[in-house]
């Protein structure tokens, strides 16, 4: 499997996220829901802060991503649902913890939305992961 990260030099370059991303060759394609911030025990995390809420939610995608037998750096592409009103600086941060120093960044969108599934939601991520066959 071969993964081309796309970022042409004739375009702004990206900071924390891939233009585009090519997967090419034998792989496995895994898709995953909309995440929230809900542990183990069905309690949320982070209740009005954004920040925790996000690492519970990229807490939960790894916990798939293992039982598919896959890893957060076989992400390439997160779609990211906040909650109107927050400051996405505070999900970046989160992010950026859990992602580390890896370079190779997914394509990433985000979307401000007037509301998620639960009132006290405020980040709903789903992502898409290709893993070598």
């Amino acid at each position: 499997m071969k993964i081309l990260y796309l970022n042409p030099d004739n375009m702004a370059e990206p900071r924390g996220y891939s233009h585009a991303i090519s997967v090419l060759g034998n792989h496995r394609t895994i898709y995953i829901g909309g995440q929230n911030a809900i542990d183990e025990k069905g309690d949320l995390v982070g209740t009005n802060d954004l920040e925790l809420q996000t690492e519970q939610v990229l807490i939960n995608i790894r916990k798939v991503l293992a039982a598919a037998g896959a890893k957060l750096e076989n992400v390439i592409k997160f779609t990211i649902y906040i909650l109107q009103g927050q400051d996405p600086l505070d999900g970046f941060r989160a992010f950026q913890k859990q992602w580390g120093d890896n370079q190779r960044f997914p394509a990433v969108t985000v979307l401000f939305v007037p509301g998620l599934g639960h009132p006290d939601w405020l980040v709903e991520i789903d992502a898409i992961a290709a893993v070598p066959e």
